[in-house]
């Protein structure tokens, strides 16, 4: 009964280890990915490249918001770097906006000043 037990318990711990990398990881549900808005010209206030995933603080007349992006390394696949973004820029972006209305989202493309297209999702 004592090494049945002491199955039981190794199993779950295994089993709890293994789970909690995706408990983590949050939805991407807050996000209606089956609308895109698209902002010309807006402001660059932060560019925070880290784990779990890259933000971008944007300005768009009175209005500032964050967006999400995906991981850094899935990033950087799609050519951006960690300096990609410096405060001031002025981008294009088209994001997924929040399903509760208030401003912001996931970042899906932005336009660099020279016109270059990057993806973030």
């Amino acid at each position: 009964m004592n090494r049945l037990k002491t199955c039981a318990s190794v199993l779950a711990a295994g089993l709890l280890t293994v789970s909690l990398p995706a408990m983590a990881h949050h939805s991407f549900a807050m996000f209606d990915q089956t609308k895109t808005t698209d902002r010309k010209g807006v402001t660059v206030v932060q560019f925070q490249w880290a784990n779990p995933h890259v933000y971008v603080v944007v300005k768009s007349g009175t209005e500032t918001f964050a967006l999400e992006c995906n991981s850094p390394s899935n990033m950087k696949q799609a050519g951006w770097k960690f300096n990609t973004l410096k405060a001031g820029d002025k981008i294009d972006i088209s994001y997924f906006p929040l399903r509760n209305g208030k401003p912001g989202g996931a970042l899906k493309v932005a336009t660099l000043g020279g016109g270059k297209k990057l993806d973030a999702w």
